[in-house]
C-alpha cells in the first residue's frame, strides 16, 4: 500500500491531497528553498494531527488551514481561545467588536496566520509598547512528534506552575510539536490612537529623531523607519499611496485615553517639527491613521514590484546604534553594489535590512555576492551585541550564520531539547538544528 493510500485510511479522504497542483502549491514559501511533499494532509483537528504524528514517515506536508475556528472570546476573562489557521486580522477584528484589544501586528497580518505567528514569535510595529506574540498566549494544546497532546498553560494571565513551556514552545519554528490550540491574552481596547507621520532630508536624522523622544519619556506604540530606496519604490509601486516627500520617513503612533493621547501628541508634534522635517502630518481618527499606516504595510510589497530579489534581514541591534547602523548600511550598500533597503521597528532596533538583487536565481556569483554582504552585515550586528533574528526565526535562510549567531552552550542546548522531543527528527527535518549541515558552515 502507498503512503498516500495508507494516509487515507488513517485520516480519510478528503484529508489527503498528492495531486501535482497542491503537491507545488505546498513546496515552498515566500524564501526561495523548494522541497516537494509526496503527500499534503489538511488536518481538521487535534485527534487527527496526533494520529498523523504516531503514523509519520515519508515527507509529509501538514497544513492546519482548516483548523481556522475562533472557539471563543471572553470579555470576564479577557482570553480569545483560538485554531492556528485562523488569520490574525480575523482575531483582532473579532475581539474589537467585544471592546478587547490583541496588539501583535505584524505587517501581513490580512494574510498570517495565529498559528504561524506562534511558531515565529511573531512581532510587528506594536511590540514596542506592547511585547510580541509570546506576552499573549497563556495556553498552548500542542501533538508532539510522538503523537501525545501536551496541554499547558489555561485561561489565567499569571501562571507559574513548572517550567514555562509555553516560552519554549512559542518561536521553536515548528520543530518541537504542532499547535493545535492557543489561548491569547487580550487587553482593554485603547479608546484613542493619533498617528504622526513625518518626513527628513536623511535616515540618520529620523533615528535621530526616534532618540530624542524615547530622551524625552515618550513611549509610543509604535516608532517605524523607511529610507529613500524604500520610499522610491513605494513611488513606483501602483499600490502603494500617500508617499510624502523626502529621503527618510518617519511614522509615531500614540494610543490611550481620548485626553491623554491628546497631549502626548501635541507634543510630539512639537518636537518633530523642533527637528526640521520635510513634511508633518497628524492623524486623529481611525481612518485616517489606516491611510498613514497602508503605506508602511505596503513597503515589502513594493520593494518587490522593483523586479530586484529582496533578501529581508530582520537584523536587531541595541537601540543606541540605530544610527551606526543606518550609516553601516550605506557603507555596505556602497562595497557591495546592491541597493539596500532598511524599514522596521526604530522603537525597538528591529531594522529589516533588504539587499536588492538583480539575477540572484539566475547566477551564482551573484549569490555568493550576497552571502559575502550578508557575512558582513551580521557580524557587525553581532560584534555590536545584536541579533541576527528579531522576528523571523533562523530556519534554512540563517542557517549559515547560526554557528556564529550562538555559543556551543547554547546550541548543544538546542539539540538536547530537540532529541528529548522529536528524537526521529520528524518535524521540520534540515533546519537550523541539523547539526552535520550546520557545524562549519560560515
Amino acid at each position: 500500500m502507498s503512503l498516500v493510500e495508507q494516509l487515507r485510511q488513517l485520516l480519510g479522504n478528503t484529508a489527503v491531497a498528492d495531486d501535482t497542483e497542491t503537491l507545488d502549491q505546498h513546496s515552498g514559501d515566500k524564501w526561495f528553498a523548494q522541497a516537494r511533499p509526496d503527500a499534503v494532509v489538511f488536518a481538521e483537528s487535534t485527534e487527527q494531527v496526533s494520529r498523523l504524528m504516531k503514523f509519520a514517515s515519508g515527507e509529509v506536508a501538514l497544513s492546519l488551514a482548516r483548523m481556522n475556528r475562533i472557539k471563543d472570546i471572553n470579555f470576564e476573562d479577557a482570553i480569545a481561545v483560538v485554531e492556528p489557521g485562523v488569520i490574525t486580522a480575523e482575531v483582532k477584528r473579532a475581539v474589537r467588536e467585544k471592546k478587547l484589544f490583541y496588539p501583535p501586528d505584524p505587517a501581513s497580518f490580512e494574510h498570517c496566520t495565529i498559528g504561524g505567528n506562534v511558531a515565529t514569535n511573531a512581532g510587528g510595529p506594536r511590540c514596542l509598547k506592547y511585547g510580541v506574540t509570546r506576552n499573549y498566549v497563556v495556553g498552548l494544546e500542542v501533538v508532539l512528534a510522538n503523537g501525545e497532546v501536551l496541554r499547558t498553560g489555561g485561561r489565567v494571565h499569571k501562571n507559574k506552575t513548572g517550567f514555562d513551556l509555553i516560552g519554549l514552545l512559542v518561536g521553536s519554528e515548528g520543530m518541537l510539536g504542532v499547535t493545535t490550540e492557543i489561548i491569547l491574552k487580550l487587553l482593554p481596547l485603547p479608546p484613542s490612537r493619533n498617528t504622526i507621520s513625518a518626513s527628513f532630508s536623511t535616515m540618520s536624522e529620523a533615528a535621530a529623531t526616534v532618540q530624542k523622544i524615547f530622551a524625552l519619556g515618550f513611549l509610543p506604540s509604535s516608532l517605524e523607519i523607511a529610507d529613500h530606496f524604500t520610499l522610491e519604490a513605494a513611488r513606483h509601486d501602483s499600490g502603494a499611496t500617500h508617499v510624502p516627500a523626502g529621503n527618510a520617513h518617519l511614522l509615531v503612533e500614540l494610543d490611550g485615553q481620548e485626553e491623554t493621547v491628546g497631549v502626548e501628541t501635541g507634543k510630539v508634534r512639537d518636537l518633530v517639527a523642533s527637528r526640521n522635517p520635510t513634511t508633518l502630518e497628524i492623524a486623529i481618527n481611525e481612518a485616517e491613521c489606516e491611510r498613514l499606516w497602508a503605506l508602511r504595510r505596503q513597503f515589502s510589497n513594493s520593494l518587490r514590484a522593483t523586479g530586484l530579489t529582496k533578501l529581508n534581514e530582520d537584523i536587531v541591534v541595541p537601540r543606541s546604534r540605530l544610527v551606526d547602523l543606518i550609516q553601516f548600511a550605506e557603507g555596505l550598500s556602497a562595497r557591495s553594489g546592491f541597493p539596500i533597503a532598511c524599514f522596521g521597528h526604530a522603537g525597538d532596533g528591529n531594522i529589516h535590512v533588504n539587499i536588492m538583487a538583480d539575477r540572484y536565481n539566475r547566477e551564482e556569483v551573484v549569490r555568493e555576492k550576497v552571502r559575502s554582504a550578508l557575512d558582513q552585515l551580521f557580524a557587525q550586528v553581532l560584534a555590536w551585541g545584536g541579533v541576527i533574528t528579531g522576528e523571523h526565526g533562523i530556519g534554512l535562510a540563517k542557517k549559515r550564520w547560526w554557528p556564529d549567531a550562538t555559543s556551543e552552550v547554547a546550541r548543544a542546548l538546542h539539540q538536547a531539547i530537540k532529541r528529548a522531543l522529536d528524537p526521529d527528527d520528524i518535524l521540520n527535518p534540515g533546519k537550523f538544528l541539523d547539526e552535520e549541515k550546520s557545524q562549519g558552515s560560515a
